[in-house]
């Protein structure tokens, strides 16, 4: 299942942003978490994602983050680069500099800010006509929670069907495996990409309702690997069995640990020297932590072996 041509299919796990304890960024820590993510299967990558912490990073230290992503991968996967931002003319700056530097794709979200700023239909759908008139690459619509921004199966298709790049879609948000559902039956084949995210919680529905791509945290691509391989030979039964096994590790990082979870499994493997989130975000109580290790050990989980 090659990953590195259209349309880009698999395991592309958000990449985690490495700190030092002190907070700042950890070029080499950096480079190492790439290199395990690619070697544990990740068919590509996510970077400045929410789960990457994107909103504590300053404009220069995403270019810095991007940057050294982009030249370490060097093409090895195709690497998605998340370009969020309210503003029409920036969201598209940051578009264009990440197709320049040799991204595969561009991941954004609707224009919001806080709880209460949001603009209609009309504005989402100019919002991304100009955004797409500034690249070549595709766009990946985010439908996620933290957007507030409702994005109905009928409007994410027109918005395939009427703008140049707009062909990937992430969807996760209640009731996923619906959505995709309807999503693929309103756009058909300008749907390219039909996406799982939110940690692979609901992948297997997902997977059943179409998808053809998952957007996991970045811990463990070998187990989610397991999971989609098998699923898109046509051994469902193996996927099942696959998901079940997994499960409680990503409902683990899902409920308990959160974007935390790839980083706390990357220290404990040594991969990287700190598990730091950048204030006032903070790590889990101990405990919890621990209690993430004990599953990913229980399952041989890859990022506890890599670098020994």
């Amino acid at each position: 299942m090659p990953a590195a041509t259209r349309p880009y299919r698999g395991v592309f796990p958000v990449v985690p942003t490495i700190f030092h304890d002190d907070g700042t960024l950890d070029p080499e820590g950096q480079r190492r978490c790439l290199d395990f993510m690619i070697e544990a299967g990740s068919d590509g990558l996510c970077i400045l994602a929410n789960f990457s912490e994107q909103f504590v990073l300053t404009d220069a230290e995403r270019d810095m983050v991007m940057d050294l992503a982009l030249d370490h991968v060097a093409g090895r996967v195709p690497v998605i680069v998340t370009t969020t931002h309210f503003g029409s003319a920036v969201c598209a700056e940051r578009s264009r500099r990440a197709q320049d530097k040799g991204a595969a794709m561009v991941m954004i979200m609707p224009p919001y800010h806080g709880a209460t700023f949001r603009v209609g239909e009309a504005a989402i759908e100019a919002f991304f006509r100009r955004v797409s008139d500034a690249i070549s690459i595709p766009i990946m619509i985010q439908d996620a929670p933290v957007a507030g921004t409702p994005l109905s199966p009928a409007f994410l298709a027109k918005l395939a069907r009427e703008i140049e790049n707009v062909s990937y879609f992430k969807i996760e948000v209640a009731q996923a495996a619906a959505k995709l559902r309807t999503l693929l039956e309103l756009g058909s084949e300008t749907i390219e990409g039909p996406w799982d995210g939110e940690e692979a919680i609901t992948l297997m529905a997902d997977l059943d309702a179409g998808a053809t791509g998952a957007m996991t945290g970045g811990g463990y691509p070998d187990g989610i690997r397991q999971i989609v391989d098998p699923y898109f030979a046509g051994r469902r039964n193996e996927a099942m069995a696959a998901y079940a096994r997994w499960l409680p590790l990503i409902n683990y990082e899902n409920r308990q640990t959160g974007l935390s979870a790839a980083k706390i499994l990357m220290k404990e493997g040594g991969i990287i020297g700190s598990a730091a989130l950048r204030h006032p975000l903070e790590l889990p109580h101990p405990k919890t932590q621990a209690g993430l290790i004990e599953i990913a050990k229980s399952l041989d989980a890859a990022v506890l072996r890599w670098s020994k």
